[in-house]
């Protein structure tokens, strides 16, 4: 997969992307990420890329301009995917939003920044708004990050194990049931004896109670949904 990020901060984003799990899938070419700075496709002298809100108002605008410019150089002239502008006013990003979008050939993120997006911009060369939670933050980096990484470790061979995205919190519907490693026994806590008798079909009826009762009590809503 492929995933371009238009923003006027890239270095906020370039260690995260070389570090860890992202970082080996890149470096392994299983996904492709360029950050691309919006300020050189600015048309003014002094490269700016915001201006001041018609009608008035506090603080600044993102240009349409130095967007949609930047936009289409990300673009080329064989596309194939889609253009997202990180907003809180988009649809809420959650897991079922990631497997949707794991399917893309290639995405384009949008970061904006002050207060939001020339609207001309959003109308030209946008596909959709996307908001990684009820909040506001000063930049859209990261929830462009958060995007990445949530896709990315769909993507086949990312994790190294393709059963990992399958059992983890949401994909069912459901939050993950409890995990233990060695050793058996910490501070007078034990290991649940069913994770250790080697019966399989006991375990996943046991880590199915385990996902539901978890998720009755810290996440209700969602038993709802899944009713």
């Amino acid at each position: 997969m492929k995933i371009k990020v238009l923003t006027i901060f890239p270095e906020m984003l370039r260690p995260m992307l070389g570090e860890s799990i992202l970082g080996r899938a890149i470096e392994q070419g299983l996904i492709e990420v360029d950050l691309i700075d919006i300020r050189p496709y600015s048309l003014n002298k002094h490269k700016n890329t915001d201006d001041y809100p018609f009608g008035g108002g506090p603080g600044m605008v993102m240009m349409a301009q130095p967007i949609v410019d930047a936009m289409e150089a990300a673009m080329g002239e064989d596309f194939h995917g889609r253009r997202i502008y990180l907003s809180p006013r988009g649809r809420t990003f959650t897991q079922k939003v990631a497997e949707e979008l794991a399917s893309e050939e290639e995405l384009i993120l949008l970061c904006g920044h002050y207060e939001g997006v020339d609207q001309r911009a959003i109308d030209l060369v946008i596909d959709e708004e996307l908001s990684i939670g009820d909040y506001v933050l000063t930049g859209g980096e990261l929830g462009a990050l958060v995007v990445i990484d949530a896709v990315s470790r769909l993507i086949p061979g990312v994790l190294g194990s393709e059963e990992s995205p399958k059992d983890e919190s949401f994909s069912s519907g459901l939050l993950e049931y409890p995990q233990y490693t060695r050793p058996r026994e910490f501070r007078g806590l034990q290991v649940p004896e069913v994770l250790l008798n080697g019966d399989h079909a006991k375990i996943a009826k046991w880590r199915k109670e385990q996902a539901l009762e978890v998720t009755r009590r810290m996440r209700p809503d969602l038993i709802k949904e899944t009713d």
